[in-house]
């Protein structure tokens, strides 16, 4: 008996299925498998911490925090600067009721404690002016006090001491008089500039390095360090050159603000690029820390120490931005008397940075590939077989 076959009575080339037969229905196209399920919660942080998202969100939280510190770190120790302590020469007798008097009424116009040094004359005061140990010379004089401040030692000192001293010696009936002993050049009226020079050091210091990382990612440990070295050097120049040469605002020892500068410059590159061995991609944080939110506002050259917070005026002259901006202020106001200190504290996180990261160097994100000589020669009679 021969089987019934479906009928094509339009000739489409498709059977008609017989009286009495079920469709094929098509199979369901719901979610099957593992590709079908609904991801887990875990799954789902797992894809978000391997996408481009996390990285960028923690940026947004991380940069807005930035803003707010770099704010906050820079009206905290400038926007109202108040003397905390002020060392101050002393020639002459002031232990007279009237000298008793106005050191009295200097405080509490200053509203900080003045610390009195008394010296023999007045060349030996002056001489710890240029050392650096007095902001300004008290002398008791027939009838009236002389105040010789130092603006070269501490504009914004010198500012609240020439306010304060008039009223003092108004309040306990002694005549005044104060002078500049030591004022700033003329091109730079506020003392700002040196900050502003340092300041530009220590950021494009650390920028440089920046872009090394990323434009010159395949440099390999010796090479990194030697064009740190490099962009050092002639950064530092081209900003010396531009405040000395065409803007005329400082008279700098040229050679030495130079070298001052180009140290500032690598110390600031070799602090981000130890950071970056330590840490990787995040190395900025600390770096943006250590050297913009703490080590600029401490440094003493927007404001003189002895009008910062306690705390940090002492900080700040163990970091490289106060330690340069300490070596650039003798070299240009006080160049017979230099100090080791500053260069010290720059050449000590020079060498802890390079240390670091020569020392973990194979953890730098960075360098070229090196393939072992063995490796190379049987890679190579590969090749040729």
């Amino acid at each position: 008996m021969s089987e019934e076959q479906p009928s094509d009575p339009e000739g489409t080339g498709r059977a008609t299925p017989a009286p009495g037969a079920h469709r094929d229905t098509p199979p369901a196209q719901g979610p099957h498998g593992a590709h079908g399920r609904r991801p887990t919660r875990a799954e789902r942080w797992e894809d978000f911490r391997a996408s481009p998202f996390l990285p960028a969100l923690v940026l947004v939280f991380i940069l807005a925090a930035a803003a707010g510190l770099f704010a906050g770190s820079y009206t905290y120790s400038m926007a109202k600067p108040t003397p905390r302590h002020v060392p101050v020469a002393v020639v002459g007798d002031l232990d007279s009721p009237r000298g008793r008097r106005f050191v009295d009424g200097l405080e509490q116009a200053l509203d900080a404690g003045v610390s009195l040094r008394p010296y023999e004359d007045d060349a030996a005061a002056k001489d710890a002016v240029e050392e650096q140990r007095v902001f300004a010379v008290l002398r008791a004089e027939d009838g009236h006090v002389g105040l010789d401040v130092s603006g070269a030692s501490g504009q914004s000192v010198a500012q609240v001491l020439e306010e304060a001293a008039p009223r003092a010696g108004k309040a306990a009936g002694t005549p005044v008089t104060v002078r500049d002993l030591k004022p700033l050049q003329s091109g730079d009226p506020r003392g700002l500039a040196l900050f502003y020079i340092s300041l530009a050091a220590v950021i494009v210091g650390f920028v440089g390095a920046i872009q090394l990382s990323v434009h010159a990612r395949a440099l390999n440990p010796a090479e990194r360090i030697a064009f740190t070295v490099a962009y050092s050097l002639l950064g530092g120049f081209v900003i010396a050159a531009v405040v000395d040469w065409w803007l005329g605002a400082l008279d700098l020892p040229f050679l030495q603000s130079w070298m001052i500068l180009a140290f500032t410059m690598f110390t600031s590159g070799m602090v981000f690029t130890m950071f970056n061995t330590l840490i990787g991609r995040w190395a900025m944080l600390p770096t943006w820390g250590l050297m913009v939110l703490l080590g600029n506002p401490s440094s003493g050259g927007a404001v003189s120490w002895p009008l910062l917070p306690s705390v940090l005026g002492h900080i700040g002259q163990w970091l490289p931005p106060g330690a340069s901006v300490n070596a650039q202020h003798t070299a240009v106001y006080f160049r017979g008397h230099q100090h080791l200190f500053p260069y010290l504290v720059l050449a000590g996180w020079a060498l802890l940075s390079c240390a670091v990261f020569w020392i973990w160097r194979h953890r730098h994100p960075g360098g070229r590939d090196r393939v072992p000589a063995h490796t190379a020669t049987a890679a190579g009679s590969t090749a040729a077989a």
